[in-house]
């Protein structure tokens, strides 16, 4: 046909211009060698990511979608940490019956506050890129609705049954829905566990639950009220990024260094444990035919945390530490060395985390500690513990108010519009998880007891000093996120013969501050009570037409313009410590435009799509040990730029009768378009360590394919049978980067002809990948009531277990030997397989 013969021309010729893009770091190392600034090294490293994120499981594309390119990149494509268009998930809009869930702290969306809930929560829409909606303004990367309104479910009892070997081995999912009753009653119910007692990660246990229940009442034609209550609480093991010297030693690339033996069971020290509830209560009016709104109240409270290990003395005790590895030795101790090789290529035990150890240490190391409450007299005896696991928690609690508007005013023209007033609290602490067979621990700076002789200067608590903790006891830093933010958007939509368009506009007020409930004794003035107040008032507009060229033609263009205010996570040299917000805080920009050709024809459809984003002044802040200065180090960046540009195409073929053939492509450009400023601060000292221009322009935004290729066949025979597979292909994938690494005091001193000159500035671009994935499913209707279906997956046949999909550049890093401090990684998964029964009547 001759669209698809245009459509595969206008992809190639434009990926051709796309290839050349990996000649562009050497515009960055000719502005450096430009830059005459120099300064004293400042060496940072990240032993580890911060770890207090919700879930790592961070959902791009949330649910099924009509778009062939939007479905395939969320499932197919996700296995490799795709990103539709490079963007984060704080560019999309997600909601529930008009509700928001995108995180008020870091803006992203969080897949398991509702995981284990896919029957229940099946039913959205799903918009991509710029676009209208009615339901919400949206983001530059598009808007989903996830419709649970009780009314909305047809009647149905279903049950479902999953067997797999992923991140958990078992499934069971229940949901019953009775509809709208002639009583004008209706309710919807579902829940579910999920568990596996190790995954496929070694170490990585999981045990999840889920609860959905939605009630509506209809008054009369005009009204309902509605209720929607819903929680996932799930405790799962979590793995690591570790160094490819750590999966090569132990001939594993799922290698994870956070679990050992513990009277011969399995434990790990990180465990995450998320219980995060919310409550939805609807009025539904229906003022005509062509009016309603829908007002709704919402209140999301609970915990989220995760643990980790913690030690007052000695050196880090994670297998995968640096020191603990062969190559620290191989030039000054080679007999070690090999010593090392030997133990971790055959003692098992030796990678492990060492539990009987910690319990030893917490009984050895100290018998007393006198006073240790401040209190005249009191004596604390027994014994301190050294190693203790700590909980990182992040508590919250959300109230929200939003009311829609929806109104066709005629049949040429709809308007839309809401306001969404939402106030958050973030509660983040740290308590004591587990003592390690000691009696206490002691709530002390041990890095500012180590460096200032003034005691005062070492109390995480002025007001509780010396404070002796125990197991479920508040420790080391305790503050409150308050953010509030107010929002109100219009959209006018047209429909005409031949041509479609509408324009949108939101404005919108951030407020949040800081509240500390620790008077910290290095900050005593700037860590307790209220902060300032950071407040910022944002806006924005969009718009779009559609050119109708025949009814099976269409062309279409859309475009953004918007502010919006910096994460309240992004904000802080140091949030745990103190209420310093980073200099130069401002507004991000955002500008993006799409152009798009779709193809609508029986038989066949198709998408093509070319877009452009610009996001101006983003600002970036991490927090990590630095081990040559023996402290906290916190890096904030701002002025930082980022340009995404691409093609994307989607496109569904019928071959003959039942067989149709996808094809999905995307193709992009995602870097970082600025010289950014960084500050670099110490967590024991209000003193910069240092400012340094940052030379990112050109590098590529890791952590996402820039080439992603799928093709696939599927089959659905006339007895309710259907077989397929895809080929999928991924490319100029790149390593997130040290931006640290790129910066003149970097390479000062360092002849541009070295070696190690290239070393240290040129960007990792991980390995092109192949993979292969195939399905087959029946349906049986009996008796006209009830319907089984089974369906059977395999992803990875080849069993690929080379395919890198992400890391990072260690922030600690040796300008003489940059292979010293290697990039982390994180490995696909080989072979899996997903097995579903589910029975419905």
């Amino acid at each position: 046909m001759r669209e698809i013969k245009w459509i595969l021309l206008f992809l190639f010729i434009s990926a051709l211009s796309f290839a050349q893009v990996d000649t562009k770091v050497d515009t960055l190392k000719m502005e450096m060698k430009e830059d005459n600034s120099s300064a004293s090294v400042v060496v940072i490293s990240q032993a580890e990511l911060d770890g207090d994120e919700e879930s790592t499981d961070i959902s791009g594309i949330l649910q099924s979608s009509k778009d062939i390119f939007v479905s395939t990149a969320g499932y197919t494509l996700g296995a490799a940490r795709f990103r539709i268009r490079g963007y984060d998930s704080d560019n999309a809009s997600v909601n529930m019956n008009g509700v928001s869930l995108n995180d008020m702290e870091s803006g992203r969306v969080y897949w398991s506050s509702w995981g284990g809930l896919n029957d229940a929560l099946r039913n959205s829409e799903v918009l991509n890129g710029i676009t209208s909606a009615q339901f919400s303004y949206g983001g530059v990367g598009g808007a989903t609705n996830m419709e649970a309104r009780a009314s909305s479910y047809s009647p149905t009892t279903k049950l479902t049954y999953s067997f797999l070997n992923k991140s958990y081995n078992q499934r069971l999912m229940f949901t019953y829905a009775t509809g709208m009753q002639e009583n004008g009653w209706a309710f919807t119910f579902s829940g579910s566990r999920r568990w596996a007692q190790e995954g496929y990660v070694q170490g990585n246990s999981y045990d999840a639950y889920a609860y959905f229940l939605s009630v509506e009442k209809k008054i009369n034609n005009k009204h309902s009220i509605g209720f929607i209550g819903y929680g996932a609480p799930s405790k799962r093991g979590k793995g690591s990024a570790s160094v490819q010297e750590a999966y090569d030693l132990s001939g594993n690339n799922y290698y994870n260094p956070n679990w050992g033996y513990q009277n011969g069971e399995k434990r790990n020290a990180r465990m995450s444990n998320f219980h995060k509830p919310m409550l939805i209560l609807s009025h539904y009016w229906t003022i005509d035919e062509d009016t309603k709104l829908t007002t709704s109240a919402s209140y999301m409270f609970g915990r989220g945390g995760g643990t980790a290990l913690n030690w007052v003395s000695g050196n880090d005790p994670r297998p995968d530490y640096y020191r603990n590895l062969p190559s620290y030795y191989a030039e000054t101790d080679p007999a070690h060395a090999a010593y090392l090789t030997d133990q971790w290529e055959n003692n098992e035990a030796f990678r492990q985390l060492d539990w009987d150890y910690f319990y030893q240490a917490n009984s050895d190391e100290f018998a007393n500690i006198e006073n240790a409450n401040g209190i005249e007299g009191n004596t604390v005896y027994g014994k301190r513990s050294n190693y203790i696991i700590e909980d990182r928690r992040s508590d919250s609690k959300k109230m929200n108010l939003t009311s829609t508007y929806n109104s066709r005013i005629n049949e040429d023209m709809i308007f839309s519009g809401g306001i969404d007033l939402t106030n958050y609290k973030g509660d983040r602490y740290t308590v004591v998880d587990d003592l390690l067979g000691g009696d206490f621990y002691l709530d002390v700076n041990k890095f500012a007891e180590r460096d200032f002789s003034d005691p005062s200067f070492a109390q995480s608590d002025l007001n509780n000093p010396n404070n002796v903790v125990k197991v479920g006891d508040i420790f080391g830093y305790n503050y409150t996120a308050n953010i509030n933010k107010y929002m109100a958007w219009a959209q006018m939509a047209f429909e005409y013969q031949k041509v479609d368009y509408y324009v949108g506009a939101n404005v919108s007020y951030d407020q949040f501050w800081r509240t500390g409930h620790m008077r910290n004794g290095l900050f005593p003035e700037d860590s307790y009570g209220d902060s300032k107040k950071n407040n910022f008032l944002n806006y924005g507009a969009k718009g779009g037409v559609t050119y109708k060229v025949s009814g099976r033609h269409y062309l279409s263009a859309n475009a953004l313009y918007q502010t919006r205010a910096p994460q309240f996570r992004n904000s802080y040299l140091s949030d745990r410590t103190r209420d310093q917000v980073v200099d130069n805080l401002t507004n991000e920009k955002i500008s993006s435009a799409d152009l798009n050709y779709v193809v609508k024809m029986p038989g066949f459809n198709a998408r093509v799509s070319a877009y452009y984003t610009k996001f101006a002044d983003k600002t970036y802040s991490r927090s990590f040990y630095h081990e040559d200065l023996k402290n906290f180090v916190n890096y904030n960046m701002t002025g930082l730029d980022e340009r995404n540009m691409g093609l994307e195409l989607g496109a569904q073929y019928e071959i003959i009768t039942d067989l149709k053939i996808n094809v999905v492509a995307a193709v992009g450009e995602n870097i970082y378009d600025s010289r950014a400023q960084s500050t670099i601060t110490l967590d024991n000292s209000r003193a910069v360590l240092s400012n340094r221009t940052v030379y990112l322009k050109n590098y590529y935004v890791g952590g996402s394919p820039q080439t992603a290729l799928s093709g696939g066949l599927n089959y659905k025979t006339p007895f309710f049978m259907y077989i397929g597979f895809d080929v999928n292909y991924f490319d100029r994938a790149y390593l997130p980067i040290n931006p640290d690494r790129r910066t003149a005091e970097a390479v000062a001193g360092i002849e541009p002809t070295y070696p190690t000159y290239d070393m240290i500035l040129d960007q990792e671009r991980l390995p092109s990948a192949v993979t292969l994935d195939a399905n087959i499913g029946k349906s049986w209707r009996i008796d006209y009531k009830y319907f089984i279906n089974i369906n059977f997956s395999v992803n990875n046949i080849l069993n690929n277990q080379e395919i890198v999909t992400g890391g990072y550049e260690q922030f600690r890093y040796d300008t003489e030997d940059i292979n010293k401090f290697a990039n982390k990684y994180y490995y696909m998964y080989g072979t899996t397989y997903y097995l579903n029964v589910s029975f419905r009547f």
